[in-house]
């Protein structure tokens, strides 16, 4: 019998497909000086161990912040008859002239004055805990106009509010507030305490029914008055004052706090001629 030779090849590999997340790639062990650094810097982040540590943290924070926001925030502004108020936005006309040697700016936009017949969107809100000064931080909307926020409201700019300025049925804190040349189309916060606002005048009121308040203050987060109490509370709620809540709901919420000090946030839409 010959001798027969045979040549086998090495098998080929297989190119199988595999469907799926690929593995993540390997990490690098760190050096020893930046695990050292990590270590430390993560341990130098303070933790709390119980609820109490947390909230005292927490408090912590808030007040910081709160400092920060003080130093950084402008001061409020003060309106003729005392009313208190921060420009949110400002909007202003500008026309520019020029010449060879000199460039001449004029500012002719259209603002507030006395007897103004003006259009407005606000906002009442409920002054917030963060706000240290009446003016600042976020509030819950009590009722509002203009913002689409009602529902009697399809969409925003579709209801406002017109008055003329100085007109005696409008709150005192708006009519005060918008005469120092509010610009059309600015955003203006209001402090509204209830003299100025919807608290009907006299000691009486004066710091809530049976005047137990000095008249004035600062009063904010009040409890919520049951509706069992409404009535004697509404003794001292003056709805001929404008603007005033349409639907029941927002009458409701405002009876509820027109007695505090609140924000009202307006925008100035238009002046008529």
């Amino acid at each position: 019998f010959g001798l027969v030779t045979v040549y086998s090849s090495p098998p080929e590999s297989a190119q199988a497909l595999v469907k799926g997340n690929a593995p993540p790639p390997k990490q690098q062990k760190a050096s020893a000086s930046s695990t050292g650094s990590d270590t430390n810097s993560s341990s130098n982040k303070p933790k709390c161990r119980t609820i109490d540590e947390c909230q005292e943290m927490s408090e912590r924070v808030a007040i910081e912040e709160e400092a920060v926001e003080r130093a950084n925030q402008e001061p409020a502004s003060v309106a003729p008859k005392g009313t208190r108020y921060r420009d949110m936005t400002s909007a202003s006309t500008t026309s520019t002239t020029s010449s060879s040697s000199t460039t001449t700016t004029t500012t002719t936009a259209a603002v507030v004055r006395a007897g103004s017949d003006v259009e407005i969107y606000f906002k009442v809100l409920k002054i917030g805990k963060r706000s240290y000064d009446g003016l600042s931080g976020e509030g819950t909307v009590v009722f509002s106009r203009g913002f689409g926020l009602e529902d009697d409201e399809s969409k925003a700019g579709d209801k406002s509010f017109r008055f003329t300025v100085g007109d005696e049925s409008v709150i005192g804190a708006l009519n005060d507030a918008l005469m120092p040349a509010m610009a059309v189309g600015g955003t203006r916060r209001i402090a509204v305490l209830p003299q100025t606002g919807w608290e009907l005048p006299g000691k009486l009121c004066d710091g809530g029914p049976g005047g137990s308040g000095a008249g004035g203050q600062l009063k904010k987060d009040y409890v919520v008055v049951p509706t069992a109490t409404m009535v004697a509370t509404e003794t001292c709620f003056d709805k001929s004052k404008l603007p005033f809540p349409t639907s029941y709901a927002q009458q409701r919420r405002m009876a509820q706090r027109f007695d505090q000090a609140l924000i009202m946030e307006v925008q100035l839409v238009k002046i008529h001629s």
